[in-house]
């Protein structure tokens, strides 16, 4: 006689599916490098500049502030006041555009729970302003009632200070217009190349300031030369066009220009 086996009395053995998805979730993810992490947060400081009309408003105040810092002969500790005032009001105008995009990605219709979060947030970018607002009639009101020159009179002694100052400026101005055309990323590629514009803008900061030196033609040459370098290595690579190239060049030699021609 032939004895069927019950096919549920046989003992329970793992499935091969489930055997050959534990792997996959085993698999740990590749960590971002140091670059392209950082190319993630200047992605985010764009987006904000170009959706919030508000966050647009607060950069350009901030660079009023900061430029006001810089005509004025405030202290260290007024200034570190400023920076924390400044980087107080911009980063609560992004995490309100966070918490905004959130909730507009969860909520399903109306929700008095969604406004209210809205609200919330919106609040704490008011009372940032309020603050810094505050604190920049306190540092600057006697300031701007009796004026001097101090410290714009100290970066003209020093060209060092000009030209950090020119690269910073032309660094700024690059972020700036790639977050208008909207091209590459911040670090890499679009319109303009940033590397073509700071090696420019240092070859137009040597030049003005080896202008005293007897062999200054040889060493504003010698800068055009690197500059021309580090711009046919962004064309060659396939990074950059010889146009985002140019304008990058060209963007970087009139920012610094015209920096030194102001202040000097």
């Amino acid at each position: 006689m032939t004895v069927t086996e019950d096919p549920e009395a046989r003992p329970v053995e793992t499935a091969a599916p489930e055997d050959v998805a534990f792997p996959v979730l085993e698999t740990k993810r590749r960590p971002h490098s140091l670059l392209v992490s950082f190319n993630y947060a200047i992605e985010g400081v764009i987006h904000v500049l170009r959706r919030e009309r508000n966050m647009r408003v607060h950069f350009a105040l901030a660079t009023v502030v900061l430029v006001l810092a810089f005509a004025y002969d405030v202290t260290k500790v007024e200034l570190m006041a400023l920076l924390i005032a400044v980087s107080f009001v911009l980063t609560a105008e992004m995490i309100n555009t966070a918490v905004e995009e959130m909730i507009d990605l969860t909520a399903k219709g109306y929700d008095p729970r969604a406004k209210i979060a809205k609200d919330v947030a919106a609040g704490a970018v008011l009372i940032s302003s309020v603050v810094a607002a505050t604190i920049g009639y306190l540092i600057f009101v006697d300031r701007i009632r009796n004026p001097t020159y101090h410290l714009v009179n100290e970066v003209r002694a020093i060209p060092a200070n000009l030209t950090i100052i020119a690269l910073g400026l032309t660094v700024i101005a690059v972020i700036a217009v790639k977050a208008v055309s909207g091209r590459g990323t911040p670090l890499r590629g679009g319109l303009p190349s940033g590397h073509a514009a700071v090696a420019f803008g240092a070859w137009m900061a040597i030049t003005l300031v080896a202008a005293e030196f007897q062999h200054r033609v040889l060493i504003s040459t010698l800068a055009f030369v690197m500059a021309v370098l580090v711009a046919q290595t962004r064309v060659e690579s396939g990074i950059h066009s010889t146009k985002e190239v140019a304008f990058g060049g060209l963007l970087g030699t009139l920012v610094t220009l015209l920096l030194f021609q102001t202040l000097t």
